[in-house]
């Protein structure tokens, strides 16, 4: 079987499909990438990666379908009103991929569509070939309704083609938060890239630990504005903050605490296995690797589906949630010292372990293609 994985050419799309299909590929099964720029991050994943699309990376075509700046921190819009925006710029940015995909879809023999939920070509493909696609959820949203978000900001295309609307197969849930009612139940496996893991990391450390990150997208658009106050707060914790914000610029923090580091690129699953707790923007890729690692979590959302998370993470029991200003001392000291945080963290992941693997659901996605 030939399955032809695409998604909007960003980590936090991408990254929670390549379990998926390390385990399809290790079953035997072809599998490809259909990509926009850059191709880099599949690249690493050792997947073989067809290029689709004009050669732009998504910031330049989301800037050129909002007219200047992208506003990624949105804290004064609702999680609907946001994923409304969100699915308005994705479909745009989704237009100049539909013949390349459709294209590579053909001539390579596609059996089945695995596909983001961000991308309005796959849906479109799938029903002009007569082929299922699956969406692949990578968080707590629901991905059907988002495939028909877009749909409708690409209505143009449908017609053109003499279709109704996309028709989608089936939905891949991802972890045991949220997701597709109807959708198949999966394990979350992190993949978070690769990169040297300092040695330091691989043992215990002194004293409890609390990594901060703000995610790939946000660390680059914002800055580290969002974990200003946290790091004045960190300075009377107890406790060592490492702050994984690859290459951003941490002038604005000004002169660090001595209990406060900056960290080169190390993937995420890795700092968190030797970690007691983590704070973050609240990006899926990121809440859902704590999630599969037992820690608890303090949320800080500034837009995307960030608010989503941060209401299934708390409803939980595991984390806490924030606004960037309003974090103190008082608040980190109870991120790793309430017990019951702690022991909802344990549960989750042990929901989490529970799940069937990405090996385990291989013959539901070959069922699909005999149906």
């Amino acid at each position: 079987m030939r399955i032809l994985f695409t998604g909007p050419a960003a980590a936090g799309h991408l990254f929670p499909m390549v379990p998926t299909a390390q385990a399809l590929r290790a079953a035997g099964h072809e599998v490809l990438f259909a990509c926009g720029q850059p191709l880099d991050q599949l690249r690493s994943a050792g997947f073989p990666v067809v290029e689709i699309g004009d050669g732009r990376v998504l910031r330049e075509m989301f800037e050129e379908h909002q007219g200047g700046r992208i506003e990624y921190v949105t804290e004064d819009k609702s999680q609907e009103e946001i994923f409304d925006t969100a699915a308005a710029i994705f479909a745009y940015a989704s237009r100049p991929a539909v013949d390349d995909l459709l294209a590579a879809a053909t001539g390579w023999g596609a059996d089945l569509i695995v596909h983001d939920s961000f991308h309005a070509a796959p849906p479109l493909v799938a029903g002009l070939l007569k082929i299922p696609s699956v969406v692949h959820n990578f968080g707590v949203s629901a991905g059907l309704p988002m495939v028909d978000r877009l749909a409708g900001h690409v209505t143009d295309l449908y017609e053109r083609h003499g279709l109704t609307g996309p028709a989608t197969t089936a939905a891949l849930n991802v972890g045991p938060l949220g997701g597709d009612p109807d959708g198949l139940p999966m394990r979350y496996v992190p993949y978070n890239g690769g990169g040297v893991v300092p040695t330091e990391f691989l043992r215990p450390a002194d004293r409890p630990r609390v990594v901060v990150t703000l995610g790939t997208v946000l660390a680059e658009l914002d800055g580290v504005r969002a974990v200003v106050r946290l790091v004045e707060a960190a300075a009377e914790v107890d406790a060592d903050f490492l702050l994984a914000v690859g290459g951003a610029d941490l002038a604005p923090l000004g002169t660090l605490p001595a209990n406060v580091r900056g960290l080169p690129w190390v993937p995420l699953n890795e700092l968190l296995g030797r970690a007691d707790a983590l704070v973050h923007h609240g990006g899926s890729g990121t809440m859902l690797t704590a999630l599969q690692a037992g820690l608890p979590q303090l949320l800080l959302p500034q837009g995307a589906d960030h608010f989503a998370n941060a209401e299934a993470m708390t409803a939980s029991g595991a984390a806490l949630s924030s606004t960037s200003d309003a974090v103190d001392t008082a608040l980190l000291d109870r991120l790793l010292t309430d017990p019951d945080l702690r022991e909802a963290a344990q549960r989750v992941r042990a929901e989490n372990d529970a799940l069937p693997t990405p090996a385990a659901l291989v013959p539901a996605l070959e069922a699909l293609t005999t149906r």
